[in-house]
């Protein structure tokens, strides 16, 4: 027995969404080269790069150039969303390691301030017993 087609057209139109969503993943695929992204990314790593932030994050500074080597790896197989990804973390990673060696170098500043403060006091200490 035919279906009518009344209930045939449900289907063809699932079907034509189907097919519609299909195109638009594949669109996806076909992503443009992150070139802005990777050249900020690439900048921020650079700055990054300094002998204090070496220094003082080189764990976070080591994160953020090993994701934008990721990132241009990504390029190279052609996968630009994971290449965005990575630029876009490589740079986040980059300014993280930038105050994190910032504060390092504050907190070391703080305690060297402590401990002068601390002999300064022990210094006038024993002038006044004398």
């Amino acid at each position: 027995m035919a279906q009518p087609s009344s209930l045939r057209r449900p289907a063809a139109t699932l079907s034509c969404a189907f097919g519609v969503g299909l195109m638009l993943l594949g669109g996806c695929a076909s992503a443009p080269v992150p070139k802005e992204q990777l050249a900020v990314a690439e900048a921020a790593v650079k700055q990054a790069s300094s002998t204090a932030t070496g220094e003082g994050a080189p764990l976070e500074l080591r994160v953020a150039t090993d994701k934008l080597a990721g990132a241009r790896a990504a390029v190279a197989s052609g996968d630009m969303v994971r290449a965005r990804q990575l630029a876009e973390q490589a740079e986040l990673d980059a300014r993280v390691a930038e105050l994190h060696a910032q504060t390092t170098r504050s907190r070391k500043a703080a305690e060297e301030s402590q401990n002068a403060a601390r002999a300064l006091s022990e210094e006038l200490d024993r002038k006044a017993v004398r």
